[in-house]
């Protein structure tokens, strides 16, 4: 008894510790939307770093802890680093779409970022469904974005086994699910983690069994309820937004066949011709693969790279330091 006691009491401490600890300030808002600003004490690139994350988690996994953080780690090598967030969006945001996001939000950042900096362009980084927000942003843009860095980036859902099914079951009752989403406005934090462990079954029992195995290690308990704490802290999706990506750019995959649609203009992926480099993990059981390797070849990226390696899904997110392939490119790019 003494021991779950113990036990317990060391996890409450641990999940209530600080989550993402990088000094940043605020340097522009939009309703929920907030641009962070993250400087370097070694600033040694000029072209700042925009990160984008997904509309369905927060975003603090890119800085979840001291020697667990994306921003962090490049930080240490120099970088400015931007960070937009979505935040939490309430019933009264039900109307934003996703043209609002890429064109009212993002494009909107991304030209404060450029201002801020005062530097003549900007590389976006996006991680997961933000590397798709990306892809989106960057085939309209006209901001000068110098490198295009893409961290699993579902983009082409021909391959999802039973989409076809899924096609046809959904377009049959599209009229229920709009009434649905209607009459929630937002769809909730509990049905949107609903989905993803719906998503992630087959493998969600695995991060458990390591947190047994590494029981004794204090830091890796710490890292791990952490990162437990950021999988469950999932947001409010708004309707609109999550029909337009749900029937637009998966069941019909507009994106990838250049029939997507911002604000009345065509997202034509060959209008991206910025530096591209795209990256995979081998052990991603939710963005594999296959959603992802075809935009290589719908760009003009005269340079682009496609770099495929170990890990998971949020691995490089929350590894601490930069893979080298990944800071040797970064920096033979960057102003």
């Amino acid at each position: 008894m003494t021991e779950k006691k113990h036990m317990k009491g060391y996890s409450e401490e641990i999940c209530s510790s600080m989550i993402g600890q990088t000094p940043r300030e605020e340097i522009w808002k939009k309703n929920k939307t907030t641009l962070w600003y993250y400087p370097t004490n070694t600033k040694k690139y000029k072209t700042p770093l925009f990160l984008i994350y997904s509309l369905v988690s927060k975003p603090y996994l890119l800085d979840l802890a001291p020697g667990s953080s994306m921003i962090e780690a490049f930080h240490q090598k120099g970088f400015d680093v931007y960070l937009i967030d979505f935040g939490v969006p309430g019933y009264e945001d039900y109307d934003i779409s996703l043209d609002t996001y890429i064109c009212g939000h993002i494009q909107k950042a991304v030209k404060r970022t450029l201002y801020h900096s005062k530097s003549t362009d900007v590389s976006i980084v996006g991680y997961c469904l933000g590397g798709t927000l990306s892809i989106i942003y960057a085939a309209i843009a006209t901001e000068p974005i110098k490198n295009l860095i893409l961290f699993a980036p579902p983009v082409d859902f021909s391959q999802i086994p039973l989409l076809e099914k899924w096609r046809e079951l959904l377009r049959e009752n599209e009229m229920k699910i709009d009434e649905l989403l209607s009459l929630y406005g937002v769809v909730p934090p509990s049905i949107v983690n609903l989905g993803m462990r719906t998503i992630t079954s087959p493998i969600s029992i695995t991060p458990h069994i390591r947190l047994i195995e590494r029981g004794h290690d204090k830091q890796y308990v710490e890292k791990w309820n952490k990162f437990n704490r950021w999988a469950k802290d999932h947001i409010p999706f708004v309707g609109k937004t999550l029909h337009q990506l749900l029937y637009d750019v998966v069941l019909e995959n507009k994106l990838i066949q250049n029939q997507l649609k911002i604000n009345e203009q065509q997202v034509l992926l060959s209008n991206i011709k910025s530096n591209l480099l795209v990256v995979s993990t081998s052990g991603d059981q939710i963005v594999k693969e296959e959603y992802i390797i075809s935009l290589l070849d719908k760009v003009s990226s005269e340079d682009s790279t496609y770099k495929r390696v170990k890990g998971g899904h949020a691995s490089l997110a929350i590894k601490g330091e930069l893979p080298l392939f990944l800071e040797e490119w970064l920096v033979q790019r960057s102003t």
